[in-house]
């Protein structure tokens, strides 16, 4: 992964590997749109002016509550779409079902890619989170225990679909362009949470919350027919792929293995320190950019008294900065790795140490307001990815 080519050339911008990062970038857009649709829409299938009452008068607990509550129909918003008798309990382990079932395929699904192809594995992840988003308003109107279980195997899809596609890098990505293709591609979540946050309040407001679910699964569902037709997971199987393009890649990577069948070394990683730095660095910034991304809109609802379609997008903005940052970050590590001006590890603990230290100072102040809401904090270590060097 360090090795360097022999020769230096600029990247080409219309090359295969260039798509394949944008085709990326848009399904990851795709995934985090429909993972933070439940953020925005919620504000509209809640009766906000019921919640305080309804969890100050619960006294056996958020699933007693989801049993006896969970599909009642209270009121008509303004265009007619059903509303629920949720209380922040119940909220809180909604927003938590999903972060559950994706942490349940993180590490398999890694390891199936590098069999099964990160083709498949990618695709069909967000094949069956396109076709449950589809499916999540029907699911509220038949109680909220369809809903945590909707959410739930969504997650386990987009767990298949976060992880798998890094196995496609180690065969398109010259390592002078991994950080730029890496972060291209990863700037898809920061600009779909963006988008979401920007525009599902309007959507809500003038369609009704269920056109949420319906616009961005129909979305993904495209993306898939995309997906399916234009990647493959190694570059000398591309029919589309120059014959220039495809020496510079081959020539740029270090010879791997030719059986994907490789014994994990299990041992070694539990008693890598490295590898558990990194692990910790991850989880504490992919935790708070979760709690942040998930609880924002409801905070400024709530809170601040501000309508359904301003909430989203003042949510929005951090992700707009954090999606020009990432694409940047990427171009700036490629940039010192090329002219030799900075090692590689040094590249990598300044980038990873400049994200984690300003995540640290947004969390003393984002933290203690979320607090406020008296809301359960979801548990996450797969958020947002929009650290800038992969």
């Amino acid at each position: 992964m360090d090795g360097k080519p022999a020769t230096r050339r600029g990247p080409d911008f219309c090359s295969l590997r260039y798509g394949l990062a944008l085709i990326m970038h848009f399904s990851n857009f795709t995934m985090i749109t429909q993972r933070v649709s439940l953020s925005i829409a919620i504000i509209a299938m809640v009766n906000s002016t019921q919640q305080h009452s309804l969890s100050n008068a619960s006294t056996e607990g958020p699933f007693a509550d989801a049993f006896n509550n969970s599909s009642i129909s209270i009121k008509e918003f303004d265009t007619k779409a059903t509303v629920y008798q949720w209380s922040p309990e119940t909220q809180g382990i909604i927003f938590s079902s999903i972060n559950y079932g994706i942490i349940l395929t993180l590490i398999p699904s890694g390891y199936l890619a590098g069999i099964f192809g990160a083709k498949q594995m990618l695709g069909a992840g967000l094949l069956i989170s396109s076709l449950l988003t589809l499916f999540t308003p029907l699911a509220a109107d038949f109680g909220v225990i369809l809903v945590i279980v909707v959410r739930t195997v969504q997650g386990m899809a987009q767990g298949m679909a976060w992880t798998g596609q890094f196995t496609i890098w180690a065969k398109w990505a010259p390592p002078l362009e991994r950080s730029k293709l890496t972060t291209i591609a990863g700037s898809g979540s920061a600009f779909g949470s963006f988008i979401i946050l920007c525009v599902g309040g309007l959507i809500s407001q003038v369609l009704g919350w269920p056109f949420i679910f319906y616009i961005f699964g129909s979305t993904g569902c495209i993306c898939c027919l995309l997906w399916f037709t234009v990647i493959y997971d190694d570059p000398m199987q591309h029919p589309c792929i120059s014959v220039r393009e495809k020496e510079h890649i081959m020539s740029s990577l270090p010879q791997q293995p030719s059986s994907p069948r490789r014994a994990v070394p299990i041992k070694a990683m539990v008693t890598c320190l490295p590898l558990w730095a990194i692990f910790m660095g991850f989880f504490s910034h992919f935790w708070l950019c979760t709690i942040i991304l998930t609880y924002l809109p409801t905070y400024i609802s709530t809170l601040l008294h501000v309508n359904i379609r301003d909430s989203g997008v003042l949510s929005s903005l951090p992700f707009i900065a954090a999606a020009s940052c990432t694409i940047l970050g990427g171009q700036l590590a490629d940039f010192l790795l090329s002219r030799n001006l900075l090692r590689l590890i040094t590249v990598r603990k300044l980038f990873s140490s400049l994200d984690m230290q300003v995540s640290s100072w947004e969390s003393q102040g984002d933290l203690g307001s979320l607090q406020e809401l008296s809301l359960p904090l979801p548990l996450d270590s797969s958020s947002v990815r929009f650290g800038p060097v992969y």
